[in-house]
């Protein structure tokens, strides 16, 4: 049996996340049925880099598969996408080691987050719009703050005695793109809406409602200002999973939709 790394993109707006669930439509379940279907087998093993939620979309998710089939990777790529509905692709297919593991080997992970400043007609499922003005410079300045390794129990829903909230955050950058403001955090793993909320309240620094020395009390004690805070999963994206030998320098933070400022 042979094992594939796939990298795929999807709009997460009909699904409830990447997780099979039950009586629920997700991007696992719906690649899962591909896969019976083209391979006629039920032994096969299908394990993506990290789970995202409801709503939430993709432009690098990883995943692995062990599956018995006669096809090359790229021929499998395009039976895949055949097959598949129109708002999932997969990206690449390669064939790897059996010892590796899509979710286990990752060394990070990068989420996108965009803001739209104006009301949109076509971009609204991949945006959160905000009519406030917001000022960047605080946001970048509060931003800040939360770079390092800090316990993130205050960003999310996930009991600190049962499981670690402590994150290492690499890099969290902050862009203007026309109409857009965009957000990229990249960190070793993420905790449960940790980044849902990290945008929130930021945004709400940007609006002059919090300070920087706000959040860096988020960090110092436990709040519960971040969960009413939480951005909707709307603008959120799974950007890339990274792997040993991966580059992770510095690179362009461009959003994925285009959005122009309107003529005033």
């Amino acid at each position: 049996m042979a094992r594939f790394k796939l990298v795929l993109e999807y709009a997460g707006t009909r699904y409830r996340g990447w997780q099979i669930q039950q009586n629920a439509r997700s991007v696992q379940g719906e690649l899962a049925e591909v896969v019976r279907k083209l391979s006629g087998r039920e032994d096969f093993e299908l394990m993506g880099a990290g789970r995202t939620d409801a709503g939430v979309h993709a432009l690098g998710q990883a995943a692995h598969l062990d599956l018995n089939i006669r096809l090359t990777p790229e021929a499998l790529r395009f039976a895949l996408n055949d097959n598949l509905p129109a708002d999932i692709h997969v990206l690449a297919v390669e064939r790897v080691a059996r010892g590796f593991h899509a979710r286990h080997d990752a060394v990070a992970r990068s989420y996108l987050y965009q803001i739209a400043r104006r009301r949109t007609a076509l971009a609204k499922p991949f945006v959160w719009w905000i009519k406030d003005p917001l000022a960047l410079h605080a946001m970048r300045e509060a931003a800040a703050e939360l770079v390092g390794l800090h316990d993130f129990r205050s960003f999310t829903d996930v009991d600190p005695e049962k499981a670690s909230t402590r994150v290492q955050v690499d890099r969290l950058e902050l862009g203007e793109e026309g109409a857009l403001v965009l957000i990229r955090v990249e960190a070793s793993h993420f905790v449960w809406k940790m980044v849902r909320r990290i945008v929130g309240v930021l945004a709400e620094v940007g609006r002059g409602k919090l300070r920087a020395r706000d959040v860096r009390a988020f960090l110092e004690a436990g709040s519960e200002v971040p969960a009413r805070l939480t951005a909707p999963p709307s603008g959120l994206f799974l950007e890339r999973v990274f792997y040993d030998g991966e580059p992770r320098g510095p690179r362009p933070l461009a959003g994925v939709v285009r959005l122009e400022l309107e003529d005033r």
